[in-house]
Parts: structure tokens; C-alpha cells; sequence
């Protein structure tokens, strides 16, 4: 994008840059007539009538990695590389190279070799027998099934993988399936061999497996509320209720519009429902780069059903009727989710040679997403589709810095290539194209899903807790999996103290009442910054710079203990919790305050509640009678000065001493003497800054977390408390970032044998986390449940034993007590007391 900057001269670059979006006609006609006089522009025109300069463009702005075409050589060369590590008991790396080898393969009507990809599915079939992903294994088989149904190897390997997951009465049906397929006379002793060894246990085993179950959805009420659009003149549109909504109800799902996955994800997730893939994803039949966790998704994606052979009649002469009941229910495993072409597939117009949404910015391809599905749905409905009406987003044009005008300006033009390659006739002006990358970026949402950095893999029925253990005193964190945009999520406005949660399931929409609120009261959710997560100024910088308006939401037109004391330094005069901040308050005549620093100035009036909250760390602020002003480095409560420089050289040492020595101590130092460096470095931090201020909360956290990795964990449960104290005063005590801290001290209280205290922890941050996401928190959180269920069977085994010991040892009192050592072996002790 730099070299197509650099051919621009500076009088358009200019007219550019100073323009509104009143004026996109002509700065967008400008650029395309100066475009087309470039020698590297001269092929403009091939692009409406082929694909050559998309390649060409494309290929510039990415050195060729996004050329996605399939190639039957590069799948046979993979395949060569799978065979070989499956020979050698590589299991794991075969695995992978059967699946690039699938990702290469030509997979449409025209070009597939039917064979090649059943067998390509049966070998990576293999791979995951081996490795012991039985289900995966399953599911390859049906797709070389469906494929190439005349596939011995398939239904053979089919028939081993229900019958290691004792499904045997489905193994035996798939095994006189490739008894009946099968042509040599070994091959067919083996699978005889086989049906001997499994039929004393046919009526044995669990039922067929549910291969739909990964497309499952947890389904939950809509409040009844009332929900419409107002307009506001500090706000603009915002959405409200005709009645009262209770806390934690669900008031809207939506499907996006148009949804992008994010290129971090892009080898790790499925491309439409932005789930994590499993170990066997499918891959688009017309390129090399999307992959989906499932038939549905493929479908859903691309417009088109997972290809099924029409050779299937063949079978039905020849097998006996309960056989042939099996093979239909085989190779109708995966029904079409797509009911007369209502869902308009996002993947087909990128297909191709050149697949642009791989390299351009997400803003500009969800912006062609949207374009294609106006298209398609005008398309559709007879209507003419040449030209597309502007959308009803708002947007923020005019308040664009001038530099990213240009590159809006450039990307749209490439848009507008790409997408006419797939629709020669459009006729939309390009000016259209930058008002809607313009609309797609203050409007779209990141889509987000949880994840614990040590999350256990809960499909092991293993009595091992060491993952659970590490996952309760490690963060959860948010993974940003995609980008979408959402019609009426959209009208949805901001509030960095927000009454409305987002969150996604796959790429769905939630938005949930975290709070009672008022008929006609705005709803509101966070665009990001929160009160607790930053500081007033911060917040403010944080929103104009991504979306380009100045936040006005209550947390940000009133003082409040959060934004007081997050940042602020300790009064030093003894017994004083005044809070210390590198900013100037002057009263004004209406007894609101102006604070200001560098760069920074505001004007938050007196909080109609909550006064005491700040009462404490600013009286100065709230007194009648008062000065006019206080500067920098005073305390807000009594006034006293602070060196601000001194503070902040001190704090900004003591904080990097504790993360020093909690590496020192992680790495099995001598730890004793670390151990007492590390608590002087926490007091010393807590000398210098305020008692709530984040930095003290942070590190009191890592102290917890050091203290229980290296087993002392009453420590641990001290400065975890500590934290959690800290927060919920900069947050408030229902927070979610509360909850999440709780768990932490619920894994601290288990490793302790606190059983009762822990199961007491969790059921606090089950109670807030039902505020924010109602019945869906198992699915969001599936380890707590899974914790839970832990601590009770624990602490009912503890009450058993300890029953018995006191039978056996009458009169005589005991106390239990467990723990979890660093290879988590369950101790139990009996200690006469």
C-alpha cells in the first residue's frame, strides 16, 4: 500500500486528505482517472472483464501468499510426506500432512478425483485412529464414504473406530460392509477375523454416535422487552425498553450481517463459526485457504453441499435391507443447513486465483462481505443490483485523520476491483465503497471467546487435577476470533460503565441486562474501555481514536472513586487515604470541577450518588467551602504536596523488583531469601501508591499466583484476597473481573482443603457470571462446572473417611485434611487433634 501512496501526487493527496464526505464523489473520481494514466494501472480495465489484475494487485501487496488455487500435485506430494511419517509411527506430523493434502486437493464436480480424496480422508482417518481421536476418526470415514461409497478401506476403518468406542453393533454393520467390498482373499479373512472377535459383544456397547452433536446449541429465553431506537442529541441513535428489564435477562441475539475471521485465527479456527477446528476440518472445494469444523459450516460458508457420489444405488442391490437402512443413515449424516438459498453464502465471491480477504484489512473485507450480500439478496428479489444504496450505518467520515482517508480511499479502489471481477456489470461508485469501510469501522464488533491460557482438556476422564489446578490460578482471557458487523446490535450505544453485555456464541450476538433497568433507560454496552479497566483520560483517548467521538456516558461526566484512585499515589501524612493524581481541579461557579493535565482537560460534575464512596479519598472535593484549586501532587483529601517524579521512579522499581523475583522464584532459585526480597518490594509499591490503585491490585495478584506455583498457598489466599478487595472497589463488587478473581481463590481454598470455602468462592462467581451470560455460563466456562463438580466429589470422600476413622477410633477426635503436591498426588492425612 506504501508504493501505490508514493504514486500519488501531493495536490491529490491533499484534496484527499481535506476532504468530507460530501466531497467523495470527486476526490474517489479524481483518484480513478489519475489511476488509470499510471503504466502500473494500464490493466484497470482487464480487471472488469477477468482476473488477471486482481492476481496481479493481490500478488503485490502480499509476495503471492494469497494465490489460492488448488493443485492436484501439491495434494499428491503431501500425501507422499503423510505416507512416509505414518510408516515411521508419526502419527501426529502424518496427521498433518493428510490434511494439507486435503486442502490441496480439487474437491469441485469438474476436476475431483473421487478416489484420491476418499483416500486421502481414510489415511487421515488412520492418523487419528492411531492417535485416538475416535470420533474424528469416524467422521473422516463418512466423508470417504459419501464420496467414494464403494471404499473397503473406509468402512473398515470405520468398523475399528466404533468398536474401540464399543459401538459394536455399528462396527459389525461396518465391517460386513467391507467384508462384502472387499477383493482379496487376506483382506477379507481379516475383516472375518475381526466380526468373530466383536460379535460375542453385539448387544453390548453405547449406541451410535451423535455426529451432529458439535453443531448443538444452547438455546435461551428472550426476556419480554420492548425494544426500539431513540435519538438523543448528545448520542445520537440509542436503543431502550418500553418496560422495566429485569438483571441478567437476555434481550436480543442476532446472526452478523457480515463476519470476518481475524488472521491470527485464521489457522486455528473455523472460518464461519469462528469455533476452535478440530483435528479433522474440512476445506473450501474451489481453494486452499478457509478451513470449517464441520459439514454445516462448509455449507453455510460456500453455498454448496459437501459433494455425495451417485453411485450409492450399486450398494442397495447387493446389500441385505438392513444393511442398506445402515449405509443411508451413513451417508445422510450431514443435512443440508441451507433451506432454499435463504442464507446467502460469504465465501463465494473471494473464491479464485486471488483471494484477496487473506491479505486486506478486515474493515475492507467485511465491507465487500456486505457489499456481495446486498448484491445477492437485490439479486434474489429481481430487483437491479448494478448499483447498491448507501447502507443505514452512521458514520464518522469527516472526523477520519487525514492519512487514513488515503488509505480508505486506496483499499476501496482495490475492493471495487476484486468484487467487479466476480461482478463485471457493477456499477457502484467507489465513493460508495469508502463511505461503507467508513460505516464498517465504527460500527463492527470484535467477536470474542474465552479462554483460559491452562484451560484443561476436560474430554480426559482423568482423576489427574494438576490442569485444573493451573487453570484456576492462571487468567482467562479474551480471545478476538473475528470482526461482524450486526444491524441491530449496532444501534446499541456505548457506556464505559454499561448496563448490557456482549457476548458471542460461535459468532452470535448476546446482549444481557447485567442490572435492572428502567423502561426507557439507555441500554448500553462497552465498546472497549471500562471504568476500573482505565482512567478517565485514558478511556476518552482509547474511543476518540477508534471511533472517533468523545464519550459522555455517566462514568465519564461525573467524578468517581475508580477514575480517583486507579492510578493515584499514597498521601504521606499517616492515616490519610487522600489520593494523589498528577492533575489539576479547579471548581467552576456551578461547583462542578475541571481537571486537567498535559493534553488532557475535562469538565465531571459532583455524582448525584455514591458521594461517600469518594468521600474518603477526596473530601477536599466535595466540601462547600473550599479553594478554588488544587495543582498536581496535592492530596485530595488534605491537601498535602508529593514529589510526583520521586513517587512514580519509586513505584515503577519496586513493580519491576516483584516480576523480577517472581521469575527468579518460578525458576527454582533459592527461594527463602526471594521470597522475604519479594514481600519488602510489594510493601514498598504499597508505601508509595494508594491502597486501591491498580498497580497494587496487579501486583498483589502476581504475589498470590507466585506463592501458590511454589505450594504455599495460605500466602497465596492472602494477597488473592487482597487483589479482590482492591477490585471490587475499582470495578464494583458484582463485576465480572471480580468473579474471575474469585475462581482464583476458589483453586487457592481447594489446594488448602478448604472444601467449604471453595465450593463458597465458586458460588460467588457463579452469581455474578449468571448476571452477564444467564445459562450459557457452562458453556462459556465448562471448566468451573467441571472444578465444581471436583471440590463436592472431594469433599465427599473427605466426610465418608472421616466418618469411618471416627467409627474405628471411638473417642477419639481427628481432623481430615488433603492437598494437591506439584504432580497433584491426593494426600489424605488423619492427625489426632
Amino acid at each position: 500500500m506504501e508504493t501505490l501512496k508514493s504514486l500519488l501526487p501531493d495536490d491529490l493527496k491533499l484534496l484527499i486528505a481535506q476532504s468530507t464526505s460530501d466531497s467523495l464523489d470527486l476526490t474517489c473520481s479524481s483518484l480513478m482517472e489519475f489511476c488509470q494514466l499510471l503504466p502500473q494501472f494500464q490493466r484497470v480495465r482487464a480487471l472488469f472483464s477477468g482476473s488477471v489484475l486482481v492476481e496481479t494487485v493481490i500478488g503485490q501487496l502480499t509476495g503471492g501468499v494469497a494465490l489460492c488455487r488448488k493443485s492436484k500435485e501439491a495434494a499428491l506430494d503431501w500425501k507422499k510426506k503423510g505416507n512416509e511419517c505414518f510408516s515411521e509411527g508419526d502419527y501426529a506430523e502424518a496427521l498433518t500432512f493428510y490434511s494439507k493434502a486435503l486442502r490441496y486437493a480439487p474437491m469441485d464436480m469438474d476436476g475431483m478425483d473421487d478416489k484420491l480424496v476418499g483416500t486421502l480422508y481414510v489415511n487421515r482417518a488412520s492418523a487419528l485412529h492411531k492417535i485416538g481421536l475416535f470420533e474424528e476418526c469416524i467422521r473422516d470415514c463418512a466423508r470417504a464414504i459419501t464420496l467414494y461409497p464403494v471404499y473397503s478401506k473406509a468402512w473398515y476403518r470405520r468398523g475399528k473406530a466404533n468398536a474401540s468406542l464399543q459401538r459394536h453393533e455399528a462396527a459389525i454393520c461396518d465391517l460386513q460392509i467391507s467384508l462384502f467390498m472387499e477383493g482379496s482373499l487376506s483382506g477379507k479373512n481379516q475383516i472375518k477375523e475381526d466380526i468373530q472377535l466383536l460379535s460375542p459383544h453385539r448387544s453390548k456397547g453405547t449406541s451410535k454416535s451423535d455426529y451432529t452433536k458439535k453443531n448443538e446449541k444452547l438455546h435461551d429465553v428472550l426476556a419480554d422487552t420492548k425494544l426500539h431506537c431513540v435519538t438523543t442529541p448528545d448520542k445520537g441513535r440509542g436503543m431502550v425498553s418500553s418496560n422495566d428489564i429485569p438483571a441478567a435477562s437476555l434481550i436480543h441475539t442476532e446472526e452478523p450481517l457480515a463476519a470476518v475471521i481475524t488472521k491470527s485465527c485464521r489457522e486455528t479456527h473455523c472460518h464461519f463459526c469462528f469455533n476452535e477446528v478440530p483435528a479433522d476440518p474440512l476445506f473450501c472445494s474451489s481453494c486452499t485457504i478457509p478451513l470449517y469444523c464441520s459439514e454445516h459450516c462448509l455449507e453455510q460458508a460456500v453455498g454448496r453441499n459437501f459433494i455425495r457420489s451417485n453411485h450409492f444405488s450399486n450398494l442397495q442391490n447387493n446389500l441385505s435391507v438392513e444393511l442398506w437402512k445402515y449405509v443411508r443413515e451413513s451417508i445422510s449424516l450431514y443435512p443440508s443447513a441451507r433451506e432454499n438459498g435463504c442464507d446467502l453464502p460469504e465465501h463465494t465471491h473471494e473464491c479464485g486465483g486471488a483471494h484477496w480477504p487473506a491479505v486486506l484489512p478486515t474493515d475492507v473485507v467485511l465491507a465487500g462481505r456486505v457489499m456481495m450480500k446486498s448484491i445477492e439478496k437485490k439479486k434474489l428479489s429481481g430487483g437491479l443490483y448494478k448499483n447498491i444504496e448507501t447502507l443505514d450505518f452512521s458514520h464518522s467520515y469527516n472526523k477520519i485523520p487525514p492519512d487514513h482517508k488515503l488509505e480508505m480511499h486506496l483499499y476501496a479502489l482495490v475492493l471495487a476491483c476484486c468484487l467487479r471481477h466476480y461482478f463485471p456489470s457493477l456499477e457502484t461508485s467507489i465513493s460508495k465503497f469508502v463511505l461503507l469501510i467508513s460505516q464498517i469501522k465504527v460500527n463492527s464488533m470484535a467477536v470474542v471467546h474465552m479462554k483460559s491460557s491452562d484451560e484443561p482438556d476436560l474430554s480426559k476422564k482423568s482423576s489427574d487435577l494438576s490442569a485444573i489446578g493451573n487453570a484456576f490460578t492462571s487468567t482467562v482471557e479474551q480471545v478476538r476470533v473475528g470482526q461482524a458487523i450486526y444491524s441491530r446490535g449496532s444501534l446499541f450505544n456505548h457506556s464505559c460503565k454499561p448496563n448490557v453485555h456482549a457476548y458471542f456464541l460461535s459468532r452470535t450476538l448476546h446482549l444481557r441486562c447485567t442490572e435492572h433497568v428502567p423502561a426507557q433507560y439507555p441500554l448500553e454496552l462497552s465498546y472497549g474501555p471500562q471504568i476500573g479497566e482505565l482512567d478517565h483520560q485514558e478511556r476518552q483517548k482509547t474511543l476518540e481514536d477508534q471511533y472517533f467521538f468523545k464519550c459522555r456516558c455517566i462514568a465519564c461526566s461525573e467524578l468517581n472513586l475508580s477514575d480517583l484512585v486507579i492510578n493515584s499515589f499514597r498521601c504521606s501524612k499517616p492515616n490519610c487515604l487522600g489520593a494523589i493524581l498528577g492533575r489539576a481541579y479547579e471548581k467552576l461557579e456551578d461547583d462542578s470541577w475541571l481537571v486537567s493535565a498535559a493534553s488532557y482537560c475535562s469538565k465531571l460534575s459532583l455524582p448525584v450518588e455514591y458521594k461517600m464512596n469518594i468521600c474518603e479519598v477526596a473530601h477536599f472535593l466535595l466540601e462547600k467551602d473550599t479553594l478554588q484549586k488544587i495543582g498536581p501532587g496535592n492530596c485530595l483529601s488534605c491537601c498535602s504536596s508529593l514529589d510526583l517524579s520521586s513517587s512514580t521512579s519509586a513505584s515503577n522499581n519496586s513493580l519491576s523488583d516483584i516480576y523480577r523475583l517472581k521469575d527468579l522464584i518460578l525458576s527454582f532459585v533459592a527461594k527463602d531469601s526471594l521470597i522475604s526480597d519479594i514481600l519488602i518490594s510489594l510493601g514498598d509499591l504499597r508505601s508509595v501508591k494508594h491502597a486501591y490503585s491498580k498497580v497494587v491490585a496487579q501486583a498483589e495478584d502476581n504475589v498470590a499466583e507466585t506463592f501458590a506455583m511454589i505450594g504455599q498457598f495460605e500466602h497465596a489466599k492472602k494477597h488473592c484476597k487482597a487483589s479482590i478487595e482492591i477490585l471490587e472497589k475499582l470495578y464494583h463488587t458484582k463485576h465480572i473481573t471480580v468473579a474471575h478473581e474469585w475462581i482464583k481463590l476458589a483453586s487457592i481454598d481447594f489446594s488448602l482443603g478448604n472444601q467449604a470455602d471453595a465450593l463458597c468462592d465458586i458460588m460467588r462467581a457463579e452469581e455474578i457470571f449468571s448476571l452477564y451470560y444467564g445459562s450459557h455460563v457452562a458453556k462459556i466456562f465448562p471448566y468451573i462446572e467441571h472444578f465444581k463438580k471436583e471440590v463436592e466429589k472431594i469433599g465427599f470422600v473427605a466426610n465418608c473417611l472421616l466418618a469411618i476413622m471416627c467409627q474405628e477410633y471411638t473417642g477419639a477426635e481427628f481432623c481430615f485434611c488433603y492437598f494437591i503436591n506439584k504432580k497433584s498426588k491426593m494426600k489424605m492425612i488423619f492427625k489426632p487433634v
